[in-house]
């Protein structure tokens, strides 16, 4: 599959998977089950698919939050809750923020065809798991049997797929977490406030790693990137997308230009509610 269009079908359907670490359903289940703070409540869904991993666990998986944050957050978390309450209320969140805010599509015959196409995308990322734990967690999971459960799910994998060899890209550049953020606020794309505020990095780490980056020749004094550092991020961007395309293979090129199709007015509902 051509790499760019496996990127284009993935962006596409993103906001299905994406809108449950904004969703207030998904929030609302995980206090039901005792989980209050918003944090807890993220790293304890996304990582469940896994087990009831340790801080440091989710600390490499997730590559770039601040890991004292990713400690507090999960201080003695599985003694509270166990990983199959926290799946089933994620579940239930994804069930109510599907129906709450894209309910039009939700018994329509197109999320049942968008869903078998993702799920066959998703299937075929199932039989290359090595290398990739975050995804393996989720592989692992049972698929629900609603079409608008399935499409989510299919997603959420594919999603994990792409972002566990996200991270084999940026460590192979020899990257770390808050490095890797701080590329990312230099290509342009969200603002380094924004990324400093959402993995709560302290203003110590984000200045060490900018002095780090223009050490190694990527930043030039003004935090923009050099020659260097563009041709780094250009080859991380594109070996991420390389690494993502295989699973469309399942579903080939007019495969992913229906299943852009049908998911493009799920994913305008979804995104509309979080704008």
């Amino acid at each position: 599959m051509d790499p760019l269009i496996a990127r284009k079908t993935w962006r596409t359907l993103e906001p299905v998977h994406g809108a449950i670490y904004f969703a207030s359903e998904a929030r609302e289940e995980y206090r039901a089950i005792g989980l209050d703070d918003r944090m807890t409540g993220y790293f304890a869904s996304r990582s469940a698919p896994m087990g009831a991993v340790t801080a440091e666990v989710v600390i490499a998986t997730f590559f770039n939050f601040d890991p004292d944050l990713v400690r507090r957050s999960m201080n003695a978390l599985w003694a509270k809750v166990s990983p199959a309450e926290v799946l089933a209320a994620r579940l239930r969140g994804a069930d109510r923020m599907m129906r709450a805010h894209a309910g039009a599509f939700v018994e329509s015959d197109e999320i049942a065809e968008a869903a078998e196409l993702a799920r066959a995308a998703a299937m075929a990322a199932c039989k290359r798991p090595e290398g990739r734990p975050l995804f393996a967690g989720h592989a692992s999971l049972p698929w629900p049997d609603a079409p608008h459960l399935v499409l989510w799910h299919a997603q959420s994998l594919l999603r994990e797929f792409r972002g566990d060899g996200h991270i084999v890209a940026l460590a192979v550049e020899g990257l770390d977490g808050c490095e890797a953020l701080v590329t990312h606020a230099a290509a342009g794309d969200v603002s380094s406030d924004i990324l400093r505020a959402t993995r709560q990095r302290s203003g110590d780490d984000w200045l060490a790693a900018e002095e780090r980056l223009r050490e190694r020749g990527w930043l030039d004094p003004d935090l923009a990137f050099t020659e260097l550092g563009r041709q780094r991020r250009d080859r991380i961007e594109s070996r991420t997308d390389e690494l993502a395309a295989a699973p469309y293979d399942a579903i080939g090129v007019d495969g992913c230009s229906r299943l852009r199709e049908l998911g493009r007015p799920i994913s305008q509902a979804m995104m509309a509610a979080f704008a």
